[in-house]
Parts: structure tokens; C-alpha cells; sequence
């Protein structure tokens, strides 16, 4: 059964970690003689389940303990009442979790994944495993230790063909794709595959709506040392439709100076053309990339030469190496006892992988083209909250971009590719163009218009919050209540003038904490116990939902503190009470919240 079948690993990954550690299973396994196939859960074929002897599932968990976009289907159909208890009977499996555990729900995605799994008759090969970012080496300390103990149950399951040894991990396994130049002088191919025409159905991750950038406007004093835009994107017969709590994704491209580094260091012609092969039958082609394509098109918009590169890179970088010296270092940063050096050469001081390539200039131009796709990942989309409301604004679309900038022991700054990218558009240089699609948001607003929302938002959290506002004043709504925080009112008090309209007009009571405008740091958690009485006279009478959004750090907690001690200073309730009607609130969706790192 298993020569026929092989193994089986999927994934579920917001940001490229669960999948990366998945062909990592999967390279594993080829190593191991086993037949494996790794793809996304929702591109799984459900109903054939059943039939598979022996499956690895590894997992992210996102958010407030949701699973990643890519297995929100077999999330759904996992959990139908309908599966018989026996539905995996005939199945051994492992579920490998990744998460990082200065969230609530630590890993939540994997634990019940696997107590589900155990509900429908499956035979678990190993206890879940549950990897941490937290921890200083991140969730290699739990993956590795775990991987060398699946092995173990599966070749004793399993046992390798007679003859046959484990490929040694200095042998470089094939491609997954060949590169295929074309002629010089071939007909150009068609356009990037971001078409101009609006698709037949709304605009998705393979098929984006290239809006047209109608302004961007920094919201930030120049003195600031934060700068914060507000772009304008025009939707006009794109199909796509929000409400407030929703999320715009965006797909971001490489700055012309990188992509043209990247192509000197790796002797790349960036007009070449060229089509991918896969190796293996079966394999399906990047649905991303045109074909043919050019050498420019698959670095600007593709492969993720800014992010910081994984071990993996290394691994593979150091399977091309023909300097002893590059070799050996590539080498020990991919052993698991490089891993602390590997932690400071590279997560610490956040250095990218077209930095890491200028390191290693000898290994770097000894890449096979064919490899590219193999060494580094593609470049995710991006998620901003929605800022606007198309009752406000028909066929226009509003986000706030905060730029990311900082230093760290490197020369350079350290930039976000996708924010830097929006910053730098600019619309009066001609038909500015971004991608993007349309995503439902975890935030939910109260169905009947007369429900007061206290909404607490300090920074871009306020972000879902304005179009929230926007559609609220809009259906005539007067319960709207917001508090906001930043460091100074001069600086970076966001939308001020829209938000002193709206309060004079009588449709929004607003809180203010400017954290740096006195000697004491004022936040929005100290604005929340001040107004205490109306708070609570709000959640008591007349049924007010709250909303939350944010930086993840500490703000969240101290948000939830101070709400609990409204509950007790004004509701009267012991410390215990309120926790439980804290929680109530969590449970009923009175209390929502979407936190960001």
C-alpha cells in the first residue's frame, strides 16, 4: 500500500514557515526512498483522506486562534457532525504545530487538530509537537529533536527497500522545476499576469486587480520620526465589495536597485526569457508566474530576495559552494548546532537574503538558475485593514500604511518591502498600479445600526475603526465611541480633523492619549478606567459591543486590565466576576479583537 501511496504532508501556512517546514519533510523523505507529495490542505483532495496509510500535517496558527487562509476549507470539513468516528481509522499521522506563545492560543490550530484527528479513529505516530518562535532558537528546537523520532516510527513502519541506504545529506537532491532559456530573438510573452481586464469572479490571490493609486498622503509631521500614509486606491469595475473589519491583500514587488543586484550577483541577463519545467510529473507549474517569463519579471515580482532567509537557504546554498571557507560556515549555519550563530548572523540583525548572497560571493554565483525557485521563497501578500467605507467613498478604497523603518546593528536601515513599496508610489508620475483582492476580516460589526460600538484603537490600529465609523455615520448611527493613542497630538494624531467634525456633528464621542505630550506616559488603557462610568453604563444598558485593534505587544493586555477593572469599580463585581464576564463578552462576540506583531 505504501510503495503506491508514499506519504503524505500537508500544510497550513499564513506566512511561508509551516510550508517551508514541510518540504523540509518532504526533502526528508526523498532522502528516505519514500513516494511524498506536499501541498496546502485546501488543495487536498478531502474525500480521498481515507485512503492515505500515512499522513504529516504541519500547521500555523494565526490571529485570535484561527487557521491559516490556506485550510480554512478542510478546517470546516473536518469538524462536520456528520464524519462517522471511524471516518480515519485505517490512518497513522503526525501534527507538527508552529506557533509562538506570547499569544493566548498558543498553537491552538495543531492541539485540536490532533484531538480531532484522534475523534475519527486516527492513529497518532507521535504526541503533538508544538514548535515556539519564542524560543531562542526558535521552533527548530522542537522540530528537530521530533523529526528524528518520526523517522524512526516510520522506516520501523516502512523499512527502506533492501540495498537501499538513506541519501546522505551531502547529495544534492534535483530541482523541483528546470529552467528552460528561450531563443533570443522568440516572440515577448504576454503581460505580467496581473490582467487589466476585471476576472469572471472577484478578484483573488491568482487573479488580482491591478487599482490604480489615486493618492498618497502622509498623515505624520515630517519631523516625525514614524511616517504614516493614507492611500487611496480606485476600484471602479473590479467587482470587489467590503464592509468595515475587512482586509485588502496586497501583493508587493522587489525595488529596482535590489532586483538589479540580485541579477549581477548571480550573472543573470534580466531579459532573458524562459519557460519551467517540473522535474517530477505531476508537479503543478508556480500558478503566479507567466509562461514563458523574464528573468526581471520572476525577481521583481516573485522570488523574496528582501526576506530574511531560513535555514533551508543555507542548506541548499551550501550544496553549490565551491570555496572551502563559504562552504563550511553555509554548512554550520544549517547543522542544528548552528543554529544560536545562525540566530545572530541572521534573525537578530533581521539581514536579508540578497544581503546574505553579497556574503557569500563565491557560492552566491555558483547558483544553477534551475535552483532559484528552490532557494527562495515568493513574495507573500501583504494584509492591511480597510481604512474607508463605500458608503462614504462609492468605488474607492482607503488604507493606513505606517512605514517600517528601524535600525539594527547592521549599516543599513531595515525596511518592510511591501510598505516601503506603497510609500514610494506615486500617483502623479503617471497610471500607478497595485494588486490587490478583497478578504473578509475577523472583526464583525453589530448587525442592527443602533447598537453602540466603543471601538479602542491607538496608532493604524484605528484603521478598521474609520471605516467602521464611516459606514456607521453614514447608515445615521450616533452610538459611535472612540479611543485613540498615539505619542503627540502635533505629530501623529491621525485623521484628527475628520474625527473634530464628526464629535461637533454629534456622531462620535472621542478619547484621546497622547503618550509623550506630559511628563507621565497616558495611554488608552488609562482613558478606559477615567471613563469608566460611561463605559459601563454603555455595556450594562444598552448592549455596547467593544472592539479592539493594535499592536500586539503589551497593549493588549493592558486593554483587557483595564476593562475588567471598569467591570469591577463600576459593576461592582469581584476580580473573579469580571474575568467570567470578560469572558462572556470574548464568547458572545461583544468583545472582539484583531492584534497585529
Amino acid at each position: 500500500m505504501m510503495a503506491e501511496q508514499g506519504l503524505l504532508v500537508l500544510f497550513g501556512s499564513q506566512t511561508g514557515t509551516a510550508q517551508d517546514t514541510a518540504e523540509r519533510v518532504g526533502r526528508e523523505a526523498q532522502r528516505r526512498h519514500l513516494r511524498c507529495r506536499v501541498q496546502a490542505l485546501d488543495s487536498c483532495d478531502l474525500a480521498n483522506l481515507i485512503h492515505e496509510p500515512l499522513v504529516v500535517f504541519v500547521c500555523a496558527t494565526t490571529g485570535q486562534g484561527d487557521p491559516p487562509d490556506n485550510m480554512k476549507m478542510f478546517w470546516r470539513f473536518l469538524f462536520r457532525k456528520s464524519l462517522p468516528a471511524s471516518s480515519l481509522c485505517q490512518l497513522d499521522y503526525a501534527v507538527l504545530g508552529l506557533g509562538d506563545s506570547s499569544y493566548p492560543k498558543f498553537n491552538f490550530i495543531a492541539k485540536k487538530l490532533h484531538k480531532r484527528l484522534l475523534q475519527l479513529g486516527g492513529n497518532p505516530l507521535l504526541p503533538v509537537a508544538l514548535g515556539d518562535d519564542q524560543h531562542d532558537l526558535g521552533p527548530d528546537a522542537v522540530v528537530d529533536p521530533w523529526l528524528v523520532a518520526l523517522w524512526e516510527k516510520i522506516l520501523a513502519l516502512y523499512p527502506l527497500p533492501p540495498g537501499r541506504e538513506i541519501i546522505s545529506p551531502d547529495m544534492r537532491l534535483p530541482p523541483k522545476y528546470t529552467l528552460h532559456y528561450l531563443p533570443e530573438d522568440s516572440p515577448d510573452p504576454e503581460g505580467p499576469c496581473c490582467s487589466q481586464q476585471p476576472p469572471g469572479g472577484a478578484p483573488c490571490e491568482l487573479q488580482p486587480f491591478p487599482a490604480r493609486v489615486v493618492s498618497n498622503q502622509r498623515l505624520t509631521a515630517q519631523a516625525h520620526f514614524q511616517d504614516v500614509r493614507l492611500i487611496e486606491f480606485d476600484i471602479a469595475g473590479s467587482g470587489i465589495t467590503f464592509s468595515a473589519g475587512d482586509v485588502v491583500m496586497i501583493q508587493p514587488q522587489n525595488c529596482p536597485e535590489d532586483v538589479q543586484q540580485f541579477c549581477q550577483l548571480l550573472r543573470l541577463e534580466p531579459h532573458r526569457r524562459f519557460v519551467l519545467q517540473p522535474t517530477e510529473p505531476g508537479t503543478s507549474l508556480p500558478p503566479l508566474l507567466p509562461q514563458p517569463c523574464t528573468i526581471q519579471y520572476l525577481v521583481t515580482h516573485y522570488l523574496d530576495i528582501s526576506c530574511v532567509p531560513r535555514r533551508s537557504f543555507f542548506e541548499l546554498l551550501a550544496s553549490f559552494s565551491t570555496n572551502e571557507l563559504e562552504r563550511e560556515k553555509l554548512q554550520e549555519f544549517s547543522s542544528a548546532q548552528g543554529q544560536e550563530e545562525l540566530f545572530s548572523y541572521c534573525n537578530r540583525p533581521r539581514r536579508t537574503t540578497l544581503e546574505v548572497l553579497w556574503d557569500f560571493p563565491h557560492s552566491t554565483c555558483a547558483i544553477p538558475a534551475d535552483y532559484l525557485l528552490d532557494l527562495i521563497p515568493r513574495i507573500r501578500p501583504r494584509a492591511f485593514s480597510i481604512a474607508s467605507s463605500l458608503l462614504a467613498r462609492p468605488e474607492r478604497m482607503q488604507i493606513l500604511v505606517a512605514v517600517v523603518r528601524y535600525k539594527t546593528r547592521l549599516s543599513k536601515p531595515r525596511r518592510g518591502l511591501c510598505s516601503s513599496w506603497l510609500a514610494s508610489l506615486n500617483p502623479e508620475q503617471g497610471d500607478v498600479r497595485v494588486p490587490l483582492w478583497v478578504k473578509k476580516g475577523g472583526m464583525k460589526f453589530p448587525a442592527d445600526p443602533a447598537t453602540p460600538v466603543i471601538m479602542i484603537g491607538p496608532g493604524t490600529g484605528v484603521a478598521p475603526f474609520r471605516a467602521a465609523i464611516q459606514e456607521r455615520v453614514a447608515l445615521g448611527c450616533r452610538g459611535n465611541c472612540l479611543f485613540f493613542g498615539c505619542r503627540h497630538q502635533s505629530k501623529d494624531f491621525y485623521c484628527q480633523t475628520e474625527w473634530e467634525e464628526l464629535v461637533t456633528k454629534g456622531f462620535l464621542t472621542l478619547f484621546t492619549a497622547f503618550s509623550r505630550d506630559q511628563e507621565e506616559k497616558v495611554y488608552v488603557q488609562h482613558r478606559i478606567r477615567e471613563n469608566g462610568k460611561l463605559l459601563w453604563e454603555l455595556l450594562s444598558n444598552e448592549n455596547a459591543h467593544i472592539y479592539l485593534a493594535g499592536n500586539a505587544k503589551q497593549m493588549p493586555a493592558a486593554v483587557a486590565e483595564a476593562l475588567q477593572w471598569v467591570l469591577q469599580q463600576e459593576g461592582g463585581l469581584s476580580p473573579l466576576e469580571a474575568e467570567e464576564h470578560f469572558t462572556a463578552l470574548e464568547r458572545s462576540r461583544r468583545f472582539q479583537s484583531e492584534t497585529w506583531s
